[in-house]
């Protein structure tokens, strides 16, 4: 199963995510701006090994897409713990109980005055082991999850969504 989502469209359509950076809550990563990307160069952004995500970006020099943004699966044998979803869809915020998790500045090496930025919001759940049995061992009963799984009472699974906007002024139009 592969993951490409592409999240450009759902950004743009997302006012609420789409915030200038002076009223974004404080992150819980704090990083310096990345290096100057070059037009065409297809770079990670970040990685999210509990989601077997990563994080991948490109500045293409259309106007009408300057920044081109996915979400890749890391490898077919990945097993996540946790779920990456469509940002607008989730529609993240404090309020709902997403975190904001992380801020990612790309300036554009072609166009200083523009940059790509994505912002990362990741929803905790409280994900416990399971109980020990008699023999101090944590299992899991197929038959048990099943029931569970058809009267909808699984466990909550941390997730992960991300935004994509594209600040500043184009260059050479």
């Amino acid at each position: 199963m592969r993951i490409a989502v592409v999240l450009l469209a759902a950004a743009l359509s997302l006012p609420a995510l789409a915030v200038a950076s002076g009223s974004d809550p404080a992150p819980e990563i704090q990083r310096p701006a990345a290096q100057p990307q070059a037009l065409g160069a297809v770079h990670t952004l970040r990685q999210i090994p509990e989601a077997c995500a990563r994080l991948e970006g490109q500045f293409t020099g259309q106007a009408a897409q300057p920044y081109k943004f996915a979400v890749v699966r890391t490898s077919p044998n990945c097993q996540p713990r946790a779920r990456f979803v469509d940002a607008a869809k989730a529609q993240p915020s404090l309020a709902a109980g997403w975190k904001f998790n992380d801020l990612i500045r790309v300036p554009n090496a072609a166009c200083p005055s523009q940059q790509a930025v994505v912002r990362v919001w990741r929803k905790p759940a409280d994900v416990a082991p399971p109980k020990l049995d008699g023999q101090g061992q944590a299992r899991l009963y197929l038959a048990d999850e099943k029931a569970k799984a058809a009267a909808n009472q699984l466990a909550a699974v941390p997730m992960f969504a991300a935004a994509m906007t594209v600040e500043g002024r184009a260059c050479g139009g």
